[in-house]
């Protein structure tokens, strides 16, 4: 008994840590603390703290321009950025009376660029570690695309090592992104993009989205246009791939220029259900988990039910919209604890890996 009681004391792992995420539809920060539990070799999680903090509109429109900023103007924004994160973490530490290990930050990504070698997140991590009094990990990007990966998407070792349960899970973020285990590997890639069309297709109607879908429940599908965003070399592709804002100015955007726009929102809800569908016919998965903005979406939801036969399951509104932030501060625990933290067969990288910066408050 007493050396049973030592091997299971000895392989058990107790960590807690801070996520922060901000994510490409730039509605808001995320700060999300758990704690970590490995035992047996299987983590499981405990949320104990979220807090949803919505960007002003004047401050989204800022996020949404960042890609076409000077250097100079860029370098203050992640000074400014920088700042908002940190003190809203501090506060977020005092309000919920939270002790932790550390903190981990997506930052805002700028840039996202994998096959020219390079992607870009703000949000200076030095001013989060220096406010908090806690180490900070961030940049998790760089290094895979370094390893010649893709940098994204990085959520997938925590769809495998937490929520195992399911046979995919789908984020329906800016972007839709999929991870799935196919011959004992976890594969993963973005889909298309979602909130950030919609989102600025209801802001042409006075929106900041479109709540349940009820615009584009009133348009009428245009068919030309949905057969040229399908067309899109991007769909031809095969994993692993991602994508990046600059994708969507230069490939989407334009075709949404002209027409009504409760058309082009229908138009755009058929082409991401028709996308999601086209990846389900492939990859043949049934119980998937949907998180992530999209999913309050009803008249999306009813589209990708309608074209597929996947089971569906959405979990609380807390997990629904604040699980890419619960992950990272699980990516910041594995890399802590010298672990892999990102996985080549997602990302294409030449190994498997522990991505992140380590940044420290100072000590004098």
């Amino acid at each position: 008994p007493f050396n049973r009681l030592f091997v299971s004391l000895f392989t058990m792992v107790k960590r807690s840590a801070i996520g922060l995420m901000s994510g490409t539809s730039c509605d808001g920060l995320d700060l999300l603390h758990a704690t970590f539990l490995k035992e047996n070799n299987k983590w499981s999680f405990e949320i104990n703290a979220s807090l949803e903090r919505p960007y002003s509109d004047s401050f989204r429109e800022q996020l949404h321009k960042l890609h076409t900023l000077s250097t100079p103007d860029l370098l203050k924004m992640d000074v400014e950025l920088g700042k908002l994160f940190a003190d809203q973490c501090h506060s977020f530490i005092q309000d919920e009376n939270l002790t932790t290990d550390l903190i981990a930050s997506h930052g805002h990504t700028v840039y996202h660029q994998p096959d020219l070698g390079y992607t870009l997140q703000i949000g200076n991590p030095f001013l989060i570690a220096e406010k908090c009094r806690l180490p900070v990990y961030a940049d998790f990007r760089s290094q895979d695309v370094a390893l010649g990966g893709q940098g994204a998407p990085l959520v997938p070792i925590g769809d495998s090592l937490l929520f195992s349960e399911y046979d995919a899970c789908i984020n329906l973020g800016g972007f839709a992104n999929i991870s799935f285990e196919e011959n004992s590997q976890r594969l993963a890639f973005d889909v298309c993009a979602v909130n950030l069309i919609l989102n600025q297709l209801s802001q042409r109607l006075g929106h900041s989205y479109d709540l349940n879908g009820q615009l584009a429940r009133n348009g009428r599908v245009i068919p030309e246009l949905l057969e040229k965003l399908n067309a899109l070399d991007y769909f031809k592709k095969v994993g692993p791939k991602s994508l990046g804002r600059e994708w969507l100015d230069e490939y989407v955007l334009p075709h949404f220029e002209q027409g009504e726009t409760a058309d082009l929102l229908r138009t755009a809800v058929e082409h991401i259900a028709q996308q999601i569908s086209f990846t389900q016919k492939k990859l043949n998965f049934k119980k998937v988990l949907f998180t992530g903005g999209g999913s309050f979406n009803t008249f999306l939801l009813e589209r990708i039910s309608s074209l597929t036969s996947l089971d569906i399951q959405l979990p609380n509104k807390q997990l629904i919209t604040q699980k890419e932030a619960l992950i990272f501060a699980f990516l910041g625990i594995l890399k802590n604890l010298g672990e892999t933290n990102v996985l080549s067969s997602v990302t294409g990288a030449k190994n498997d890996h522990s991505s992140g910066q380590l940044f420290l408050p100072s000590t004098v």
